[in-house]
């Protein structure tokens, strides 16, 4: 028997068909109640099928649901291992400006499961043929070619009740047609039904927690970059930072879309695959929402420094997840044990860290930062003391006027490499949970302020520890950022210089950009100004001095003073309105620097 399912009397196609009647669902719990996943006929029709290196493959549309007299129709991949039984299935739920993926139902299929891929967005399928059926939502419209559904609450042409409701929002439609998805899975002869699981990236991280908690057939869920609640509330600690407010009652939304509302509903072991700096799933609004789940089958990885993307030894972590609870092939370490204390005896906050230590670990990592902007903030690494399977680190500040945050990253060894999409890792991290010290609590705690502003920024003993590296192994399209200047201790003070050695084989130019306002509107419009410095190659090391006005905006305008510099980044090449800087034909490897620093103008 497939698992247990929220499943209450039917009302699917009379809701659709006759909204004025409907009663204007409270919660999330009257929100589903009427709907039955199961209960309307799926009317699959296979569009294509092929098979590729002993995988199926096959281009399907299946039945959604029949919404103000109109069916609507849902074009998905679904790809599985030929002639296995008893799959575990797993619904892929893409992400915003995406579409259905090939790579996604083959990736899975080649690791031993059933996977549908849908295309809920209504984009063009890949290797579409003319004439082939698409997505088709009939008379509503939840794709991003209709925007201001994910936030409405009120009646229109487009949405389904004659009156201010919840199911006239777009993440229900998508919901819907989502559960119907794993209707579409339980169904298929090589699937185990009692074994079903969802992930996706994005706005398919939203709708995995959305599914997940409304759906009991889901034994595992793995949001990346979404699901994170608490959107319609300003940041405890930066109140200057807006959110966007819905189009209706807002404790309505809340109640029946926020993340936060669905959480508690969870019974999915739930692991989240995050980045430190996302701008969409909020990594402090993602611990807060995690914390509702209500037990305690719950991970994170969050990769530092990123946004919206993740290194290979934290995007390993979804796969092994659902190995883990589809297959039993893979156990968890439990989240990382840590505390952050406040009082010391020399009035250093301390964060302890005490890993699982079931799996071989490769190394630990300890995190702080003081800016309350998520989206922002740079994560230091603070200097950890390793005493057995402890390990601690004092964190010095710069003053107590300033909130405190606080993670751990713990690297474990793979007993063999796992192999992505693109790539492979011997090594795999989770993330411990987010401790956060208001500069009340700092104050109260009797916290000092001992540490110093520096004007050495970087001397690379430690690589890349405090960068993020895109496209490190392209030859050509390779970039290397930081957000270190943003924090005090290494702010630029007016009248200095950049100052920074470098060393390239052969001649090229180096993009260096310094972007003011990252994510930051509520401060000032985002921009970016750019230098371009002249490599004259061999093994001799050049050191290069740059003044504020040196880095220019695409209109011309110069840099006028450090304080607002939120990300500094070392390129080949940019766009800069259409012109491009630097060459996407970089000659001879990478370039290598030493010793980032400010100095004193002239």
């Amino acid at each position: 028997m497939p698992g247990r399912l929220l499943v209450f009397p039917v009302l699917l196609v009379c809701l659709a068909s006759s909204p004025v009647a409907a009663e204007v669902p409270q919660t999330v719990t009257e929100l589903w109640q009427d709907f039955d996943p199961r209960r309307d006929d799926l009317d699959v029709q296979l569009i294509r099928e092929w098979t590729d290196d002993g995988i199926v493959f096959r281009y399907v549309t299946y039945h959604i649901g029949t919404f103000k007299n109109q069916p609507a129709r849902m074009a998905a991949f679904y790809a599985f291992p030929k002639g296995a039984k008893q799959l575990p299935g797993l619904l892929h739920v893409h992400g915003g400006g995406q579409r259905a993926f090939l790579r996604e139902v083959d990736y899975y299929a080649r690791r031993g499961y059933a996977c549908l891929s849908i295309n809920w967005g209504g984009r063009e399928m890949e290797q579409a043929q003319p004439d082939d059926p698409n997505t088709d939502w009939g008379a509503v419209n939840p794709t991003q070619t209709n925007v201001p559904g994910y936030f409405n609450l009120r009646p229109g042409e487009l949405y389904l009740d004659a009156q201010e409701s919840p199911r006239n929002n777009n993440w229900y439609l998508l919901t819907l047609g989502s559960r119907r998805g794993l209707t579409f899975l339980e169904q298929q002869p090589e699937v185990d039904a009692s074994r079903l699981g969802v992930y996706g990236h994005s706005m398919g991280g939203n709708l995995t927690i959305y599914v997940a908690g409304t759906d009991e057939r889901v034994k595992v869920a793995a949001p990346s970059v979404g699901g994170s609640g608490f959107r319609n509330q300003p940041w405890p600690l930066l109140p200057q930072q807006q959110p966007r407010l819905p189009d209706g009652d807002v404790h309505l939304f809340d109640a029946t879309i926020g993340f936060e509302s669905y959480a508690p509903l969870i019974q999915a072991p739930t692991l989240w695959l995050s980045a430190t700096n996302d701008f969409h799933g909020i990594m402090d609004d993602t611990y807060r929402t995690g914390a509702l789940i209500p037990h305690d089958n719950v991970r994170y990885a969050m990769t530092p420094h990123l946004n919206h993307r993740f290194t290979p030894e934290f995007e390993v972590t979804r796969p092994l997840w659902i190995d883990q609870y589809l297959k039993g092939t893979f156990m968890f370490p439990k989240t990382p044990q840590s505390t952050l204390t406040l009082q010391t005896d020399n009035g250093i906050p301390q964060l302890l860290v005490t890993p699982d230590a079931t799996q071989p670990i490769d190394r630990v990592q300890l995190m702080y930062s003081i800016d309350p902007d998520p989206q922002a903030r740079f994560w230091r690494t603070a200097e950890a003391t390793q005493n057995g399977n402890q390990w601690s680190a004092a964190l010095p500040l710069l003053n107590t006027d300033q909130p405190l945050f606080a993670v751990a990253q713990v690297v474990y060894q793979l007993p063999e490499p796992v192999i992505l999409p693109n790539g492979e890792t011997t090594t795999y991290a989770i993330t411990s949970l987010l401790h956060t010290a208001t500069p009340t609590d700092l104050q109260a705690a009797g916290c000092r302020a001992t540490d110093a502003s520096s004007t050495l920024i970087d001397d690379f003993v430690h690589g890349w520890q405090d960068w993020y590296t895109l496209s490190a192994n392209n030859p050509h399209h390779w970039e290397f950022s930081t957000r270190k200047l943003s924090d005090p201790k290494w702010q630029g003070q007016p009248g200095q210089r950049l100052t920074f050695e470098v060393q390239s084989d052969e001649p090229n130019q180096l993009v260096i950009i310094a972007t003011e306002h990252f994510f930051r509107p509520y401060r000032g419009r985002q921009t970016e100004y750019v230098a371009v410095v002249d490599l004259t190659g061999g093994d001799t090391v050049q050191t290069f001095s740059l003044a504020a006005e040196d880095f220019k905006a695409a209109d011309g305008t110069p840099l006028t003073n450090w304080s607002n510099l939120d990300l500094l980044s070392w390129r080949a090449y940019t766009d800069q309105n259409g012109t491009l800087l630097g060459s996407k034909n970089w000659q001879g490897p990478q370039p290598e620097f030493s010793k980032l620093r400010w100095e004193a103008g002239e």
